[in-house]
């Protein structure tokens, strides 16, 4: 992600990080006897693989993430294995955990005071206008308060959601990955025609109670709650009876395209 010419950067990126691999004195090991010296808080960069969900995004992500637990050698020598190796979804996060969700807001541009506050509309024979602020405070203090509602950007804000439940963890490319005990079909995640706006979910996945942020496609951070969950919604354990797979495009009348072919039977051929 540090090159502008992406062919050229696959063949020239990390050949120096590679060096010090090979060299008599390893840079690598010095500094780590560094870190075990004089460090109290332990953090690993750690990047996205974007490129395997396909969205035409090739740059990753790039995030320094706090390794907790242990001692210090504990979470060094932790670290230490993890480089370069991958860290699926599963390693990290189990069904019925309570996360937060971390993202950007869908970005709505400029907004009045009636959209962006919700005040209320002024009588319809105003002068110059309803959508607004009668008064926007006395005369002294002689500044406007923070307090009064404004015209200004509305939405792409970063906002945290806490307490989202995992329902199901699921992995890359299972055939039966939206199948349940009371539902036995055996048919994957993806609605029929994929999710809108979206495509075709063939990665590891989470299925979280209710909605997050922003629009489709946009990158999110997940993190462990930092709360002790004691309430009994976040500690009971939920079972899934059914997953719609149905199209989102039409009225999804079929769950799945082997059911909507014996339904309508042989068609003619377009060709």
């Amino acid at each position: 992600r540090m090159y502008k010419n992406w062919y050229h950067c696959k063949k020239k990126a990390f050949t120096k990080y590679a060096k010090k691999y090979s060299a008599e004195k390893n840079p690598i090991d010095r500094d780590i006897k560094r870190i075990l010296k004089y460090s109290h808080v332990i953090r690993v960069i750690a990047h996205t693989q974007v490129k395997l969900v396909g969205l035409g995004q090739k740059k990753a992500h790039v995030m320094e993430i706090q390794v907790n637990g242990g001692s210090i050698k504990d979470k060094v020598e932790f670290s230490r294995k993890m480089f370069e190796k991958p860290v699926p979804v599963a390693g990290v996060f189990k069904k019925d955990e309570m996360i937060d969700v971390i993202g950007v807001t869908k970005g709505k541009g400029y907004e009045g005071v009636t959209t962006r506050w919700g005040v209320s509309r002024l009588p319809r024979k105003t002068h110059r206008g309803l959508r607004k602020v009668a008064c926007i405070g006395s005369w002294h203090p002689a500044r406007v308060s923070y307090t009064v509602a404004r015209s200004g950007q509305n939405g792409y804000h970063h906002r945290t959601e806490m307490n989202k439940k995992i329902y199901r963890v699921g992995k890359a490319r299972d055939k039966d990955s939206a199948s349940t005990e009371f539902d036995l079909t055996k048919k994957n995640i993806n609605p029929l025609g994929g999710f809108p706006h979206y495509g075709v979910v063939d990665e590891d996945f989470l299925m979280l109670k209710g909605c997050v942020v922003g629009p489709k496609k946009r990158v999110l951070t997940l993190r462990k709650s930092l709360l002790k969950q004691t309430h009994r919604d976040a500690v009971e354990e939920v079972t899934l009876k059914f997953v719609d797979t149905s199209s989102k495009y039409g009225h999804g009348r079929f769950q799945t395209k082997e059911e909507k072919e014996r339904f309508l039977g042989p068609r003619k051929n377009k060709n």
